[in-house]
């Protein structure tokens, strides 16, 4: 179901991986390049996972979130 929707663990764990090594300044270029292709994947996976929310609480289909 899109509403569970969630990144793969492997590419999850690349991602937090990079995320960090960015943060101690020890990214190579082909990191940085890799680094952005899995922040994409992860933005289009949120936009998913929302519109998916968003319809089906219009549905009904689930509670509207407090």
């Amino acid at each position: 179901m899109l509403t569970e929707l969630q990144m793969e663990s492997e590419q999850d764990a690349r991602l937090s991986e990079l995320l960090d090594r960015q943060q101690s300044d020890t990214l190579s270029e082909g990191d940085r390049s890799e680094l952005q292709s899995l922040i994409q994947i992860y933005q289009e996976g949120l936009l998913r996972k929302a519109t998916a929310l968003s319809e089906a609480v219009k549905r009904g289909l689930i509670e509207p979130l407090s």
